[in-house]
């Protein structure tokens, strides 16, 4: 059938009915288009956003590895028990039978006459002393060793450390009313503790939309990774405002950094405090793997950490999150391992079956006597993140600044400020500011005059967001954080 009429000759259908006398033609007889009319028919219009993303949404690290808890102050301090044994680093050898230790405001001589003692210095070369004489003030030990006469096969930096002590037949303990001064005086060790504190930061976001905003209808369906789901696009807009709030509540506390430069144009000079996060805490009181790649450096390199935490609190479960390129890495590190199935690795997290393990998606393994599981974390992986954190080369591999981090699992004693006694508590836990008469945990609330909201003559509907937390990174030496460099 041919379509031919023009403007002129055109009978409208009271049905939708495809014929020729209600055919409306764009062009002329020339072909030309003509520019009343953009296009021939109404586009065809998807309703349904496609989630092109997936989830976009990056909390929930915290959930799975800590805890929330109120507070009332705005400060939180913690306690930390020291090490149980006496050990001292740097100390000076005069390579015959004096070790001086580098006392300070803060390190203390509290070695005794008659405790022994090992000396070791960085070759490996050691020697085992009694201990004749002690000064507390200068920190001087007047040493003899039991298999040499003096100390000249030691280098002048060593480290010592306290491992029993010897006296004579029908002898008595020094104490300090026996001998003048400070020399040779008996120190009774007394329980000592480091205590570390942290401050919560109020975190705000807002929303607003307009009252001829709310009434204009532009209806999209849509669906939010929170569940919520319809046509009404500012209340969309609403919904992503609040995921992305909810999402600085958990980035703020792992990238949060205290203001310590005081100088002009510092935030502290501009009245902010900042808090100290996850990475921060970890940099400052942990331990940082630079470099690390679980493909190429095998185990050697993986074992020398498990050494490492074996002089901290050796908790035997860990949970590491990492990046696609670091999970990756440890999956090629386990599956060459366990090829041979000689005994490399153990397959205990797997009920002992090497086929489960030969998965090539390892999620957890044992080494030594540590279980570790693994998991990638979405926060280093979204490029809109530390994911975007890439070299520019186009050639280059891809170096991210944070490549993961070991967390321990369980909980640690500290001592309570506010109880007066030791209390247990996960590792890593978030504090929020709350009372009887004010949670702020994550508050929100609506202004202005539109959607039921009449506190203002403000023509729109502002919706606030408001939270003030800080985290609490306790025992932070049973940590590890995995950086490209």
């Amino acid at each position: 059938m041919a379509v031919s009429p023009l403007f002129g000759g055109i009978t409208p259908s009271q049905k939708q009915q495809l014929l020729d006398t209600n055919y409306l033609q764009f062009t002329d007889a020339a072909g030309a288009n003509f520019s009343d009319f953009a296009k021939q028919y109404l586009p065809e219009i998807y309703e349904a956003e496609v989630e092109r993303y997936g989830n976009r949404t990056l909390s929930g690290f915290l959930r799975m590895v800590g805890a929330e808890m109120p507070m009332t102050s705005d400060q939180v301090i913690w306690s930390e028990q020291n090490r149980l044994h006496i050990s001292y680093s740097d100390c000076t050898s005069d390579q015959v039978n004096t070790v001086t230790i580098p006392v300070s405001s803060t390190v203390r001589n509290v070695i005794s006459a008659g405790s022994t003692i090992v000396i070791v210095d960085a070759a490996g070369n050691e020697s085992k002393a009694v201990v004749t004489a002690s000064n507390q003030t200068t920190g001087a030990l007047t040493v003899a060793p039991y298999t040499t006469v003096d100390l000249s096969g030691l280098a002048t930096t060593v480290k010592i450390f306290v491992y029993g002590s010897e006296y004579g037949k029908g002898s008595q303990t020094p104490n300090n009313t026996a001998t003048s001064g400070a020399f040779n005086g008996y120190v009774s060790v007394d329980p000592d503790f480091t205590q570390y504190s942290n401050s919560p930061i109020i975190i705000r976001s807002k929303y607003v939309v307009s009252g001829s905003d709310t009434a204009q209808v532009g209806w999209v369906e849509i669906a939010t990774e929170a569940g919520a789901s319809g046509y009404l696009w500012y209340l969309k807009a609403e919904s992503e405002t609040r995921l992305r709030f909810e999402d600085y509540l958990e980035m703020s506390v792992v990238e949060g950094e205290k203001a310590s430069a005081t100088g002009a144009g510092s935030a502290d000079n501009a009245g902010y405090k900042g808090t100290e996060g996850l990475f921060a805490a970890i940099n400052a009181r942990g331990n940082v793997e630079a470099g690390f790649n679980a493909a190429t450096d095998q185990l050697g390199e993986f074992d020398s950490i498990l050494k490492n935490l074996d002089t901290q609190g050796a908790i035997e479960e860990n949970m590491l999150f990492l990046n696609r390129e670091t999970s990756l890495g440890f999956d090629d590190m386990l599956a060459g391992l366990s090829a041979g199935a000689n005994g490399g690795t153990a397959y205990g997290l797997f009920e002992n079956s090497e086929e489960m393990a030969l998965n090539l998606g390892f999620s957890g393994f044992r080494r030594g006597s540590y279980d570790f599981y693994k998991t990638d974390w979405k926060y280093l992986n979204d490029a809109s993140t530390r994911g975007g954190f890439v070299q520019a080369a186009a050639t280059s591999a891809p170096v991210y600044a944070i490549d993961g981090v070991l967390i321990p699992a369980g909980t640690s004693t500290v001592y309570d400020q506010i109880l007066g006694s030791n209390i247990r508590r996960p590792f890593l836990h978030v504090r929020y500011r709350a009372s009887q008469t004010d949670d702020r945990r994550m508050k929100s609330w609506l202004t202005g005059s539109v959607g039921g909201a009449f506190t203002s003559d403000l023509d729109a509907m502002e919706v606030n967001f408001l939270s003030e937390r800080c985290l609490c990174v306790q025992g932070a030496n049973n940590f590890v954080l995995f950086t490209a460099a």
